[in-house]
């Protein structure tokens, strides 16, 4: 059956596996990623993930057989170095990949060692935690482009009608310097409500084209320059968007969490 296309947040660092004050700092999120696969249409025979924590100078797509993992954060606690999530590579996904990205005029190379960032590991540690479903990395281009990412994720749509899930793993807010300081000081303040509110509207506006023009302009946003001051985070959206086709945006999550907003779109 079709599989939709995610933009998830993946949190910050291991976030999910780490004790918290309040204690229930994650607890929203964590319940959203664990009952994410109930709500599939079926066990997706694949999963493509395109994380804010690789960027190349082409897309470049992991082709490994057993990727490690790469912890790739700093200054948390010991055991979160520990941290294990066994998925197999799909090389003939990643074929695939770059079959479908050079047909559209995207050039993709491959990386045959590169493991999963925490981009990809963390969250989906908490919503596979069997890693029994093969899953491939796919690297933003670092240009950032947000019309380039709209084309990839229109590129790679056909992997939907394969059984693929493709998962855009960023953050709508990620303003680490706020966040931090609004949850050191125990401020009540929000962070990102205005970004959030227009980008909402913007990701699920119905029709493709308007909705497409809408996030390739995200900058111009209220409020982007606070909720996104680098945009890597945000920029997996578009490919989950792109990869949309016809598909309305749904909101699958809206969390207040470390005084920001954080939201998840489902297409499909």
């Amino acid at each position: 059956m079709r599989q939709p296309s995610l933009f998830i947040p993946h949190g910050g660092g291991p976030c999910f596996f780490m004790e918290w004050e309040p204690p229930d700092t994650w607890a929203r999120h964590r319940a959203f990623l664990e009952g994410l696969p109930a709500t599939l249409p079926e066990r997706p025979r694949a999963l493509l993930v395109i994380s804010a924590h690789w960027e190349a100078a082409n897309f470049t797509v992991q082709r490994h057989v057993a990727p490690p993992l790469l912890f790739d954060y700093g200054g948390f606690p010991p055991h979160t170095y520990q941290l294990t999530w066994s998925a197999p590579g799909a090389p003939a996904l990643a074929d695939r990949v770059v079959e479908l990205l050079g047909a559209a005029g995207l050039p993709c190379g491959f990386d045959s060692a590169r493991g999963f960032d925490h981009g990809v590991f963390v969250p989906l540690k908490v919503a596979f935690p069997a890693a029994d479903i093969p899953c491939v990395q796919l690297s933003l281009r670092d240009d950032l482009d947000p019309a380039a990412h709209l084309a990839a994720g229109q590129a790679l749509a056909a992997l939907r009608d394969e059984g693929t899930l493709l998962i855009g793993s960023g953050n709508s807010f990620h303003n680490m310097a706020a966040m931090m300081r609004t949850w050191r000081t125990g401020s009540t303040d929000t962070h990102g409500l205005d970004f959030d509110a227009w980008l909402t509207e913007a990701a699920t506006h119905p029709n493709q084209a308007e909705r497409n023009r809408r996030l390739a302009d995200w900058s111009r946003a209220p409020g982007a320059s606070e909720a996104v001051p680098r945009e890597e985070h945000l920029i997996p959206l578009m490919v989950a968007a792109g990869a949309a086709g016809n598909d309305r945006g749904a909101k699958i999550l809206e969390d207040r969490v470390m005084g920001a907003v954080q939201s998840a779109f489902r297409f499909g």
